[in-house]
């Protein structure tokens, strides 16, 4: 089969929602080794106090992947392709892309929110001059590649300073709706072979999720994102069964 029928055999939304998401991923390479441009940097979702918050950001963030390896890409691209093209049959290419987009400014916006408390509750524990210090000088020391050594200053300047970017909170929105669509249906994870129906992978990585981001575990993942997706679909998706908007046995 040619590279070209792959492609076409492939739903329109989520086929363009792929070779968007993997053509900005090149051009951020490209810009960024040749150019000195960090489109990331840019279009990343900062935090809204943040001297370089733009609100475009709740909706550009989410088409941007880490640019330093292939993985975080390849993972996500990996689940739209296997759980979108399916959904999107169901659901009808508009619904789809409403779905996908909606969740992902969802995922951002609860991500945001959690980050505010995140933030007025450190700031809360540091004297003026140290927050001063993390709004006047953090971003530079992060440019240079480094973090404050206080744990106080260090997961201010990271929140504060820091930015996000990934399908990831779309993707996890997609992944609730294939556990609501399909909730029997047998998933694999790379390392279990026994297959998990997927209404119990949806809880379990919602569970996962929501204890990393409350415990710190694996910081530098927005483990709040993620959560976020998952909340906002399982909305989206109850509304729309409530109204009828989707019928059939998927539930």
């Amino acid at each position: 089969m040619s590279n070209s029928n792959f492609l076409r055999n492939i739903p329109p939304v989520t086929r363009h929602l792929l070779i968007v998401n993997v053509a900005l991923w090149l051009v951020a390479i490209v810009f960024y080794n040749f150019r000195h441009i960090d489109l990331n940097e840019m279009l990343g979702l900062h935090y809204f106090t943040n001297k370089d918050f733009n609100p475009a950001q709740f909706f550009t963030y989410m088409f941007l992947h880490d640019t330093s390896g292939i993985a975080h890409i390849f993972f996500n691209m990996f689940s739209l392709y296997i759980f979108g093209k399916i959904l999107e049959q169901v659901m009808g290419s508009r619904r789809f892309l409403f779905y996908y987009l909606a969740t992902g400014v969802g995922a951002a916006l609860i991500q945001s929110a959690v980050i505010y408390f995140q933030i007025t509750s450190l700031e809360s524990q540091m004297s003026a001059a140290a927050i001063n210090e993390v709004m006047v000088n953090g971003a530079a020391i992060i440019d240079q590649g480094m973090n404050y050594k206080d744990p106080f200053l260090g997961e201010l300047n990271m929140l504060y300073n820091g930015y996000s970017v990934g399908a990831s909170g779309a993707v996890f929105g997609i992944l609730l709706a294939f556990g609501m669509f399909f909730p029997d249906a047998p998933l694999y994870l790379f390392f279990i072979p026994v297959p998990i129906k997927a209404k119990y992978m949806v809880i379990g990585y919602g569970l996962l999720e929501l204890i990393f981001g409350v415990s710190g575990t694996l910081p530098g993942i927005g483990h709040f994102a993620h959560v976020g997706g998952l909340i906002v679909g399982l909305i989206i998706i109850l509304i729309w069964k409530k109204k009828g908007t989707i019928r059939g046995g998927y539930y």
